[in-house]
């Protein structure tokens, strides 16, 4: 199988199959961790991802990476959900909310180191290397969980599928988890729809795909701004929805911004406030949408995911019909700014 014959609508495959199981195992590990418990879900979760490392090394033809990417992101789905659950097991209110930003620092500085190993990675020692990495550190992590990771799951009753569809029911009929997931999935158009628009602006403004790609490091910069703003606002007393209230206000300031000037470079800076807007209003979105679900935390984290993962696709699908960036920006930072003020204290 040679790398030449895998073509960019392939690749784009690759990337939809992925978000796809993705979000199909967002919703099963994070009802296994309510049935098996914390530490051996994240422990066979991780088992998965590293299977299909293993598979896509091995492959003979790219329909089997196909398959092998499928399984990974079933896998790695396990990162998400489960962590988020035992950090709600482990912490509440303020602590959360804190814990949650502390996260979120480190996320905003992860896609760049992952970017620069992957693309050192792949142009040293190919496709081959690359999963090779992959298989190594989900093999590590596995070692890892399987000696020191505690299981954080507080009541010791077994779930069922009566339970998980009682708080499907419950959670599914909550107006205020509809709010929470109308939020995340704002937020997260307003960062990903800028990976759909600017490469045609870049492009329209003269420069190649290379500057593009190191405005990356531009985003990575407002994530982290935005957490880290975020942390030491909790230390210092602010509530989460006062910080939700900020980042909503900072996103439709800077997109009515970026719509002004959007003809010009200049409309990175507003953009990267936007992001750091994002860096705020996630770390407290995930702190508190789920306050009154501690009983079934795991089972609640997962039916939430996957509610926001198909109204991300939703908002993403509707951004890639609209003409220009700065109008998606303006519509979603609106749906944020009046989702926010609508939602109470709790």
């Amino acid at each position: 199988m040679g790398v030449k014959t895998i073509t960019e609508t392939t690749t784009l495959l690759t990337i939809s199959l992925y978000f796809i199981a993705f979000a199909i195992g967002v919703i099963f590990w994070g009802i296994q961790s309510d049935y098996l418990g914390r530490r051996k879900a994240m422990i066979y979760g991780l088992l998965t991802y590293f299977t299909a490392s293993i598979i896509a090394l091995i492959a003979p033809n790219f329909e089997v990476i196909l398959m092998a990417r499928f399984l990974a992101a079933f896998g790695i789905a396990v990162g998400s959900v489960v962590t988020q659950t035992m950090m709600r097991d482990c912490y509440t209110g303020k602590d959360l909310a804190k814990v949650f930003s502390i996260m979120g620092v480190a996320l905003s500085v992860s896609p760049v180191i992952g970017l620069l190993i992957g693309g050192l990675t792949s142009k040293h020692f190919g496709y081959m290397g690359v999963f090779s990495l992959l298989a190594i550190l989900s093999i590590l992590l596995v070692s890892k969980a399987f000696v020191s990771l505690p299981e954080t799951k507080q009541n010791t009753d077994k779930a069922t599928l009566k339970n998980t569809l009682e708080v499907a029911k419950r959670l599914y009929s909550d107006a205020t988890i509809w709010k929470y997931a109308l939020l995340v999935m704002s937020y997260n158009v307003l960062l990903f729809s800028y990976y759909s628009f600017a490469p045609f602006i870049f492009e329209k403004a003269g420069y190649d795909s290379t500057i593009y790609g190191y405005s990356g490091i531009v985003l990575a910069m407002g994530s982290f701004i935005g957490s880290y703003i975020n942390k030491k606002a909790i230390e210092k007393g602010y509530t989460s929805l006062q910080m939700m209230k900020y980042a909503s206000i900072i996103a439709i300031a800077n997109a009515g911004i970026l719509f002004s000037i959007q003809n010009t470079m200049f409309f990175l800076l507003p953009m990267l406030l936007i992001v750091a807007s994002f860096g705020i209003a996630i770390p407290n979105i995930l702190s508190q949408a789920l306050a009154n679900y501690k009983t079934s935390i795991g089972t609640a984290g997962a039916l939430f995911g996957l509610l926001y993962y198909l109204l991300i696709g939703t908002g993403l699908y509707i951004s890639s019909i609209l003409p220009t960036l700065a109008i998606v920006l303006v519509l979603f930072s609106v749906i944020a700014v009046l989702t926010t003020f609508t939602l109470k204290k709790q």
